[in-house]
């Protein structure tokens, strides 16, 4: 028993935020919302909440058509990007609050309170008021209050996103081992494809209000039914170049190479080529890989990675690297990918399979 959204629409005057959407979520793991900003991620996350009510379609939850009923009646927890505690109320009086509201008895609360808090590292902080703690300490307390209720459901919207990236880390780590055999069906939503990637489990990318994909969540990265969902599911940007296929070649702009596997038996035509960044490298990693080049635009390094923007003619192209390469912006360079790492998108942008 789990999350379904049956034919559900969300309108706002003129403005649609939410088109016709149908989808079972996963009953265990994360159920990753993955988007940009006004994809409709948050939208999606307040209709199945019941913060907002689809404009038409259903919304089932564990087997109970929940559409109608008021947040209080669906059992859910939320916990949003901002840290949402009473500023009056200590550490321990904003974990039990949901428990006092729902008429839990003061032996059961303590116990349950103080389970939570020993999860989440607040135990010394139990008397201290929100105030008083740090950032991380703040949004434990969210999180703490959020798993206290046993819920049917718990939804995050972007819940780490205000926190630095050493508390990032840390809490994205410790997620889903706070929620594992809790049986509650998780709902994630996050802008960061590495994100979706980290959690696991199921990701259902997000366009302009329309799912564009759902499925594991490894299979829907390596496998996008289409461009917007490799779109989506890139960052940094996919590199997608304008190809054409004929007979058994593919030609692109300065380069040729055998057609793979996908599109032996593919139509000639035009297609465009969808490659993620660390298939293209500024080193030749075997004699069959296709040589580019480009001039670099934007240099970013990191301890372990490099990554160059560069220009092939209009096209703007990224090159996610192992190790620190020595890019000088405004020179041309080589770049090399190998074809079969290639995504090919027909000319509908559906992924040549």
């Amino acid at each position: 028993m789990t999350i379904e959204l049956k034919q559900v629409t969300k309108r706002v005057g003129a403005d649609t935020h939410i088109y016709d959407t149908s989808v079972t979520m996963a009953e265990t793991g994360f159920n990753v919302l993955l988007g940009e900003t006004r994809s409709g991620k948050t939208t999606l996350i307040k209709l199945i909440a019941g913060l907002e009510r689809p404009t038409s379609g259903e919304i089932w939850i564990k087997g109970r058509n929940v559409t109608a009923l008021s947040p209080q009646k669906r059992n859910v927890s939320l916990v949003h990007q901002f840290f949402v505690n009473y500023p009056n109320m200590n550490v321990f009086e904003n974990i039990a609050s949901p428990l006092r509201v729902a008429g839990v008895g003061r032996k059961e609360r303590k116990r349950r309170v103080e389970e939570a808090a020993e999860l989440m590292r607040l135990t010394p902080m139990l008397k201290r008021k929100p105030s008083e703690l740090s950032g991380g300490q703040q949004q434990r307390t969210a999180l703490a209050r959020a798993i206290v209720k046993d819920s049917d459901v718990v939804l995050f919207d972007e819940p780490l996103a205000n926190l630095d990236y050493k508390l990032r880390e840390e809490l994205r780590d410790e997620l889903p081992r706070l929620l594992a055999g809790r049986g509650a069906i998780v709902v994630y939503a996050t802008s960061e494809p590495h994100e979706a990637l980290l959690l696991g489990g199921h990701t259902a990318t997000m366009k302009e209000g329309r799912i564009t994909q759902f499925g594991e969540t490894s299979s829907v990265f390596r496998k996008p039914k289409d461009l917007d969902t490799a779109r989506v599911f890139s960052d940094p940007p996919i590199n997608a170049a304008a190809v054409k296929k004929e007979g058994g070649e593919i030609i692109m702009e300065g380069a040729r190479w055998a057609a793979p596997a996908p599109l032996a038996n593919a139509p000639d035509g035009p297609y465009t080529l969808g490659l993620h960044p660390h298939a293209v490298s500024p080193i030749r990693e075997s004699a069959n890989a296709v040589q580019v080049q480009g001039t670099v635009v934007v240099t970013e390094l990191s301890g372990s990675e490099s990554i160059a923007h560069f220009t092939r003619g209009s096209e703007p192209w990224v090159s996610q690297s192992h190790g620190v390469h020595a890019f000088k912006v405004g020179e041309t360079h080589d770049f090399y990918f190998d074809a079969a790492r290639g995504l090919y998108f027909g000319s509908d942008g559906r992924l040549v399979a």
